[in-house]
């Protein structure tokens, strides 16, 4: 994929029509039917694999003479682009000239994605002879495949395009199709022009999987960029691939936040563009970032991803500044913040939580800790630019941190847990689930200095070991839902499947509170996953338990790739470096994972304050700057 453009198939290569099969552009299927046969057959098919993000490489083989022996003596090649690019190789192996008649069969229904993902495509639409290729129109557009050489005969009522080949030996002869909606130009990604906000940094190490999901992971970030269309500078990230081509406020905001090591571009775009959709109407939403709603597993009503998303909105520009965002773009952001965060104060009112949906919603322990660290890293950004409200923030904080501890904290035989959940009746839903990772992710202030979390230091460790406890870690990463709490699921979205952006959290969170041997078996795990998947990590898959000889089983409605799964593997793998910038101090403070559960580990082309920064660390975990911005000096 490269969005807009997508192109999805089996490990056969040929595109016959069946489920989603098809070239995609914005979501509508150009092309659904593309098959391949020369001399009458088709290829048997040998080798699929991706060669990138964008593309795909299958190989197919014939005997066009059987009676020489089990051996083929033609190979086909065919390099898939997502941008609708598809070139196809016949090669000749034979000792004497070969006559080829090919033939590709070509359809399409022109149907929306979310049409073909219920069942509602429809027909393939007859096809007209256009140029050299084929055309199809409907209601919802036109379509048109081009060949280059174009065909010696093509059929419309058949969608048949013919060429006869004649190879020497060891001759080849290619045909290239492309295939666009009518009257549109060439597809041009964002992710692979020039301006890309993305750094193309780099990891090397002791793991060789430490490179290999580095170079993936940006890859999949990169075809996931989207445009603003009427800001054609701001760039944000789609949700993922098949089913979610588009923004998801809250999905970008987190993917942006953890990419924040690859520059801050990306970051400042997502910010640009979910300003313009805030809501400005006076009433009770006022300032929010709207949102859908999302499931939240099988104990709690669905959560309003809005809130979320206003929650996230002034942490994640506080975070960029201390990562390098430019003080002026900082600054021109700064009155949506200041109204995400006026808004909570608002809907908080004179209670001390926040509750969702707004009002009389569950208070949810999610949205607290999405709300504290909103709260403290906010103020903190108040502050710097002399504006007024950092200390009631600062003293609502800390009166939800009184609150929260002696509110959500439920006594039971195992030592505690944080609830997921009050009721608005006051009642705890003590089920143990993934949410609870939040309470570890407090976000990054000043000097190298995390901010205070809800839980005191007894309960984080307890929570550390729920987390790292075989309820919660599968083996391959943490389960959505405590694997001996009602309603259970392994392929659950919410209630047990394994998603990987609160897997990544938790390790993070979990290293950066001091409580490695947790966080290094989520490490373990969620890196043995992103193997099996060629190290492209889906959103999430099945909460089984890992066995001797078992393999992580794919979850049928994830995307793959994702934009926090994607994401995820950045943070994943910085975070062992424990790098905690400070630009407008001129300052970066390390605090890397003191086991090393990697061995040596570097990383090459990270950007802070927008310049390229390389750090590594030693089998020791000790760290060391190798590249730096003129005047940047270590933290203490």
């Amino acid at each position: 994929m490269a969005l807009p453009g997508l192109a999805i198939s089996t490990d056969q290569g040929q595109l016959a029509g069946r489920g989603l099969e098809g070239f995609y552009r914005a979501g509508r299927r150009l092309l659904s039917r593309c098959q391949v046969r020369v001399a009458g057959r088709e290829p048997l098919a040998v080798q699929a694999r991706m060669t990138a993000a964008d593309r795909a490489r299958f190989v197919g083989t014939l005997r066009t003479t059987p009676a020489a022996g089990p051996d083929p003596d033609v190979v086909v090649e065919r390099i898939r682009h997502a941008d609708g690019t598809e070139r196809i190789t016949f090669r000749s192996a034979a000792l004497r000239p070969l006559r080829l008649p090919v033939e590709v069969a070509l359809g399409t229904d022109l149907a929306d994605l979310s049409a073909i993902a219920s069942g509602d495509a429809g027909p393939e639409l007859p096809a007209t002879v256009h140029d050299s290729g084929l055309r199809w129109t409907s209601t919802a557009g036109s379509a048109l495949v081009t060949a280059h050489p174009p065909p010696a005969d093509a059929l419309a009522s058949a969608g048949l395009l013919r060429w006869e080949f004649e190879l020497p030996p060891g001759g080849t002869a290619t045909v290239e199709l492309r295939v666009r909606p009518d009257g549109a130009g060439p597809l041009r990604a964002v992710g692979r022009s020039a301006t890309s906000p993305l750094a193309p940094a780099r990891a090397a190490g002791d793991d060789p999987r430490v490179p290999a999901l580095m170079r993936t992971s940006i890859e999949d970030l990169q075809v996931l960029l989207l445009r603003d269309p009427a800001h054609p500078s701001d760039t944000y990230l789609a949700a993922g691939a098949p089913w979610r081509c588009g923004m998801a406020p809250a999905e970008a905001l987190t993917a942006a936040r953890m990419t924040l090591p690859l520059g801050t571009r990306l970051a400042a775009g997502t910010l640009r563009i979910l300003a313009r959709t805030q809501l400005t109407a006076a009433g009770p939403q006022q300032g929010m970032i709207p949102g859908p709603r999302r499931d939240a597993g099988p104990h709690v009503p669905p959560v309003c991803t809005g809130t979320e998303a206003t929650l996230l909105f002034p942490a994640l520009l506080a975070e960029a500044r201390r990562w390098g965002l430019p003080e002026q773009e900082a600054e021109e952001l700064l009155p949506a913040a200041e109204r995400c965060l006026t808004w909570l104060r608002t809907t908080v009112s004179d209670s001390t939580y926040l509750c969702d949906p707004q009002p009389g919603g569950l208070i949810r322990c999610a949205t607290q800790a999405h709300a504290h660290r909103a709260a403290l890293l906010g103020a903190d950004l108040l502050d710097a630019y002399g504006r007024p409200g950092g200390s009631e923030l600062r003293q609502w904080a800390r009166e939800l941190r009184a609150a929260f501890r002696e509110g959500f904290w439920t006594a039971d035989l195992g030592g505690g847990r944080p609830a997921a959940a009050l009721a608005p009746d006051g009642r705890p839903l003590a089920h143990l689930d993934a949410a609870a990772v939040h309470l570890l992710d407090t976000g990054l202030l000043g000097a190298g200095e995390l901010a205070p979390g809800l839980l005191d230091r007894v309960q984080t460790e307890q929570l550390a070991r729920l987390l790292g406890g075989p309820a919660m870690d599968s083996g391959w990463g943490l389960r959505g839902l405590g694997a001996k709490e009602a309603g259970h699921n392994p392929f659950g979205h919410r209630a047990g499947a394994v998603r990987v952006q609160e897997t990544v959290l938790a390790v993070a969170g979990l290293s950066a509170a001091g409580y490695e041997k947790e966080a290094d078996g989520l490490l373990h795990g969620v890196l043995a996953a992103a193997e099996h998947f060629g190290h492209r990590l889906p959103e999430m898959y099945a909460g089984e338990q890992r066995a001797d000889g078992s393999a992580p089983v794919p979850h049928p409605a994830a995307c793959r790739p994702a934009a926090t799964a994607a994401a995820s593997g950045v943070l994943l793998l910085t975070a062992l470096a424990g790098i905690r910038p400070d630009t407008p101090a001129r300052t970066v403070t390390l605090r890397p994972t003191r086991s090393a559960p990697l061995g040596e580990i570097g990383f090459m082309g990270l950007r802070i304050a927008g310049a390229p920064f390389s750090v590594r660390v030693s089998r020791l975990g000790l760290a060391m700057v190798e590249e730096a911005a003129d005047g940047l000096q270590l933290g203490v």
